[in-house]
Order: C-alpha cells, then structure tokens, then sequence
C-alpha cells in the first residue's frame, strides 16, 4: 500500500486518512439532498513512490489501493474477462471492439468492486454495519461482500427494484428496507439513518472508497490489453461513479508515470435519465425530471456525482450520448446474438450506442473501442422478456419438433437478418470463404489456442479486484 491523502474536487483541500470520512467538510457544510453531492474527496497517492516500485514483470496492485490487504474479505473479486468481439464490431462497422464483462463478478454486477473496498475499510475501522442505498446492484454487491466479512448490511432500496435483485440480497442475509418512493428517496433516506444511527455508509461517491474500488475495473483494462491505453470505453451512467472510477484509474497511471495518455470516455445515459448528458453537452446542471427508464441500474434524477463525472468525460476527451428504452433492448438482443453474453439493460446501452454512432465521425473505424458491461441480464429477466417471444410446447412427434425448428428459425432470421420469416439468405462468396478459413483454423488449433487465449491475457495478480 502506498501513502496517500483525501482531496476535495471542489476546494482543493487535503486531508489525512482519518482525518475525514466521506465529504470535504467545508464544502458540504451546506449540502442538503436534491442536488449532486458537493466536495466529493479523491484519493491522491504519492505516485512517485509508485513508479519507483511497480514492476510490470510482478505487478503489485496494492500500490494503487487505500487499504491495507489484511482487511480484504475473503471472497475473489475482479479479474473478469475481457475480449475482443470481431463480430459485434463488424455489425457496427468498427474493426476492434472489446468486452469487459463485469457481469461475471460473485454478485453479477462490476458494484462488487466499491463494495469489497468499503468493507475492507469497515473492517479496518472495526465497523460491524454497512448501509447503502441501491436500485438494487450496489445493494446485491454489498449484501453478498458483508455476507463473505461476516457484517451486517442494512440496505435502502426504491419499492421498484427488480425482484431477482431483491431475492439475491435478501438470500445474502441482508437487512432490507424498501421505500416508497425513488432511488433519490433511498439516498436520503440512507444519509439520514447513518447520520443518527451510526454504522459506515457505502453511498456511491458520499464514500470516496467507492470510486476507489470502481477504478480497479481500469487498472485491470489497462493489464488484459498488454499494458495498453484503449482509444475510446462507452461506460454506462447513472450516477456518474463507475465512469469516475475508471478516468480514476488511468489518471493514476498517468501520474506515476505508467502511461502517456487517457482514453476516452463516452457517457451512455437513458433518455430520460439524462442528468449528466446535458450538464456534459450545455455546461449546466439539471435533474432528470421523471428518469423512468427499463434500465434501472442508470435510473435516477439526482445523480450523485454529476460534477466530477462531466470533469472526468470533459478531460478525457470524450463526450456523452443518450439511448432510447427500445434501443436499449435492441443492444440487449444484439449482444446476446453476437457474444453471448447475456447483459442487464444498463449494460446494454452502451451497445446501443455504439449501433448509434455507426458511419460517426466521433470514433475511427480501426480505434480500439471498449464497452464496460456493467450487470449480468439474469439481473432482470422480466426486462428482457419485453424483447422474446417464448416458444411453444410442441406434441411430442419428430414432425412437431421440425415444425417448431423451422418456425424458430424464420424468427431468427427474422430478428439477426432484418428478412421476412420465409426468406432464405444465401450466403455471400466472402462470407463463405470465411467460413472456410474458420473451419480449418477450428481443426488446426491446438490446445492453447483457446477463445480465452486469442484474447488478452488473463493476468491474476495478487491484490487486483
């Protein structure tokens, strides 16, 4: 672990370790909910002290990290794939498009990265309880890493939450309490409680851990694709902490000296959920007035760190983008079609938004693009049975079953190709020539030469999450 010291992205202040909590002290002296959170604190490490020791021949991510390994909860966290998608990229017409599936975390969803950090510090402060307030991601993760240390997570969730997320935090033991109200109401609601009855709050950007645990998902970025900067990561957004984190991770670098440039971020928001697009496209901040979207991990009007999300999309060079609840589902499907991987709808965004910025002068067509999945989509099947239609018990009869192929497979093509369900799509020469070349690599591979391996490389360092 290297020294470091909390500073407020307001005012500039510093602060020792225990010397604060979760906001600057002077700046939220007048905070009050219904507005982002203001005097948000960093860390800042001496990142000198880094470069002098990080070895990329042994990597020891605990320079990069504000607590000490010993309080670590025994439960493995990060290390989640990352690959490359030639084909989603050619649906798209982009030639190197990469996933970095954090839906594959021990919760499903990247949150576990904030919430192994927060109990880690709970841990080191000797801290038995850990609230929160969640839509139900963040409040799952927590759950299932307090579950792991053996504390108590009491957890404030809007009365809409997806039941799959509820039961999963529930199973994990945790203390529940859903709101009538919005996610905003559960936030507050959250500050409240911890403020007269005690016990560590993990709000997201209230502790400044959170966006420390979240960065990891770009350390780990950084490692997978052979220590190299991505031109361009489409991250998700709602309250604007995990495209904090992951600018948090390259400016790191950047400062100890690891790398000589940030890629650039692009804020993929729901349209009606837009807080932060427009505070990044008109320089003025507003709530999102009714942010009802079907991806409810990016649902909220208040966004908790607004202010250092457009700092963090503005200095990277990026710019930010909205999607539309039907385009959302359509990336689900897509990405499902194409990858395999089975994305929640926040996730899913952003391959809406790359579909969006097909033939766009905003990315180059041979840039290294990234989509940050956020959520597995068993997060919320009942969204993404908006978009399948559920096929048929058949009798029980060879020609039943054909029947039900057949008409399976008009509605594939119907839904992959964009044909009537009757037409047959030939293939063209290229596509078969490709196919050919593909059969004839599948049978000359050898045993190393796995879809995993054809990736980057899939470095489990001690320390990284």
């Amino acid at each position: 672990m290297t020294e470091f010291v909390y500073q407020c992205s307001n005012c500039g202040k510093r602060y020792q370790r225990d010397e604060v909590r979760y906001l600057c002290p002077l700046c939220a002296r007048g905070y009050r909910p219904g507005v982002p959170l203001i005097g948000v604190l960093s860390t800042q490490f001496d990142y000198a002290a880094i470069r002098k020791k990080f070895s990329k021949a042994k990597p020891d991510w605990n320079l990069f990290s504000a607590v000490e390994e010993k309080f670590f909860p025994p439960i493995p966290v990060g290390n989640t794939p990352f690959f490359r998608s030639a084909v989603l990229g050619n649906e798209f017409g982009f030639a190197n498009v990469w996933i970095k599936n954090d839906g594959l975390n021990p919760s499903a969803s990247l949150k576990d990265r904030a919430s192994f950090l927060v109990v880690a510090e709970a841990s080191r402060l000797k801290e038995k309880t850990i609230v929160t307030a969640s839509t139900g991601n963040a409040a799952s993760a927590l759950a299932a890493v307090c579950a792991a240390a053996g504390k108590r997570a009491l957890i404030f969730v809007p009365q809409n939450a997806p039941r799959a997320k509820l039961v999963q935090m529930i199973l994990y033991g945790a203390t529940v309490v859903p709101v009538r109200g919005t996610y905003d109401d559960a936030f507050r609601l959250s500050l409240e409680y911890t403020a007269k009855r005690g016990g560590l709050n993990r709000n997201t950007a209230y502790h400044p851990l959170t966006i420390e645990g979240k960065k990891t998902a770009g350390l780990e970025i950084w490692v997978q694709n052979h220590w190299r900067v991505p031109d361009a990561i489409f991250v998700p957004t709602g309250d604007g902490v995990i495209i904090s984190g992951v600018q948090k991770a390259f400016c790191d670098l950047k400062s100890a000296g690891l790398i000589s440039r940030l890629p650039r971020l692009v804020c993929v928001q729901a349209e009606t959920s837009n807080a932060i697009h427009r505070y990044v496209e008109t320089g003025i901040y507003q709530n999102a007035p009714r942010p009802d979207t079907i991806a409810d991990s990016i649902s909220v009007s208040i966004p908790s760190n607004a202010h250092l999300a457009r700092e963090a999309i503005c200095e990277s060079g990026g710019f930010s983008m909205t999607v539309s609840d039907d385009e959302i589902l359509d990336g689900q499907r897509i990405l499902a079609v194409k990858t395999g991987v089975f994305a929640e709808p926040a996730s899913s965004a952003t391959v809406a938004a790359l579909k969006k910025l097909r033939g766009s002068k905003l990315l180059g067509r041979k840039e290294q693009i990234v989509l940050l999945i956020t959520g597995h989509g068993l997060k919320d099947v009942e969204a993404a049975i908006r978009n399948v239609q559920m096929p048929k018990a058949v009798e029980p009869t060879l020609a039943g079953v054909e029947g039900a192929i057949e008409m399976g497979s008009a509605r594939l093509r119907r839904a992959v190709f964009g044909v009537a369900p009757n037409t047959c799509v030939q293939p063209s020469a290229q596509r078969r020539l490709t196919t050919e070349k593909l059969v004839i690599r599948s049978r000359c591979r050898d045993g190393n030469d796995s879809p995993r391996d054809a990736g980057a490389p899939q470095q489990k360092k001690k320390g990284t999450r």
